[in-house]
């Protein structure tokens, strides 16, 4: 049996390197250069979703480049957000500055690296962030699982706040895009997902 399971996990990886959407070069110069959108939610609307209860706890907006992309099956997150989007805005969308970055993803967190400063410290990691997605019906889901890396994307949705109706499992968004570390990523309930790159 474990053989078998192993088996099964080579051929679905397999399967997901050929069908994963690859990436774009859109060259130089800054391509979002509006700050992210957040405003207060008064009062908060919660709903259910699958076994959990969904509530917003602001509304968001954001227009911004894919840094990298990570889909992901495992752990009762994948549950809601099967991909996880790090996205960047302002120099953090500029491919001149991005070259001089390595960018990547794993176990829910975006991690970047330099072997010297393009811009501030401070800019990469307040004009950047690892956000994972909820798409909020299938016409959504659709159209995030078309998404590449490099290609510029909007999406206008809410920060949320998910509570597991089972167990009291809860998993809260960031509110603010200046923290880093744990519990800095954005947690999207996405309602419109577009790829705006020419």
């Amino acid at each position: 049996m474990k053989k078998v399971i192993i088996f099964l996990l080579i051929i679905f990886g397999g399967w997901k390197l050929l069908s994963s959407p690859g990436s774009v070069t859109l060259g130089t110069g800054v391509l979002a250069s509006v700050e992210p959108y957040q405003d207060s939610v008064e009062p908060a609307v919660s709903r259910s979703i699958e076994n959990y209860t969904v509530t917003d706890l602001a509304t968001f907006r954001i227009k911004a480049k894919v840094l990298s992309r990570k889909d992901y099956v495992m752990g009762r997150e994948s549950d809601l957000s099967p991909v996880d989007l790090a996205l960047g805005w302002g120099n953090m969308s500029d491919e001149r500055i991005l070259s001089d970055i390595e960018i990547s993803q794993s176990g829910r967190f975006y991690r970047w690296q330099v072997d010297s400063f393009p811009i501030p410290r401070r800019e990469i990691e307040t004009h950047s962030a690892n956000m994972h997605l909820i798409p909020a019906n299938e016409a959504v889901k659709d159209e995030i699982e078309k998404v590449r890396e490099g290609e510029i994307i909007e999406i206008s949705g809410s920060l949320v706040e998910v509570l597991s109706n089972n167990d009291g499992w809860r998993w809260t968004s960031s509110l603010t895009r200046t923290d880093t570390g744990s519990g800095a990523c954005e947690l999207i309930l996405v309602d419109s997902f577009n790829i705006v790159t020419p």
